[in-house]
């Protein structure tokens, strides 16, 4: 009867690992990603051994080109931007002049009516400063 106690306390259930099993595997796991850390490492430092006296050679030779790569593709990106606002623009004109309601023309009427009736307040205030000054010279 003891042996049947001692034979059921030490066999497993299929899904359970003792706990040594999850050790050894862990420990396994561990240590292959440390070898593999400690190759990448070495890898690393080979390739920067090789690379270092390449780029201190052309450095003056890397550093132009990057600059002069960089400043290509900063051109090829605004002029393709400045292309594509100038579509949109040339669209929002086309359907602003072919009586379509394009975004924001409602704005930009009420705009160009405000503009309008200052400019008419600043000729009436004009017109007005230039009577008193007129009329200021010629009474004295």
């Amino acid at each position: 009867m003891a042996e049947l106690q001692q034979q059921s306390q030490y066999q497993q259930q299929p899904g359970q690992q003792s706990q040594a099993q999850q050790v050894v595997r862990a420990a396994t796991a561990g240590g292959s990603l440390l070898i593999l850390s400690c190759l990448v490492r070495a890898a690393i430092v080979i390739a920067l051994t090789i690379t270092t006296p390449l780029f201190v050679i052309f450095s003056l030779v890397l550093v132009l080109a990057v600059i002069t790569v960089a400043l290509i593709f900063m051109g090829f990106l605004a002029s393709g931007g400045f292309g594509v606002a100038a579509v949109t623009v040339l669209s929002w004109i086309y359907r602003c002049v072919t009586g379509k309601h394009p975004p924001g023309a409602d704005q930009l009427d009420h705009a160009r009516l405000k503009l309008a009736s200052k400019a008419l307040e600043m000729k009436d205030s004009a017109e007005q400063l230039g009577q008193q000054h007129i009329s200021g010279t010629h009474a004295s």
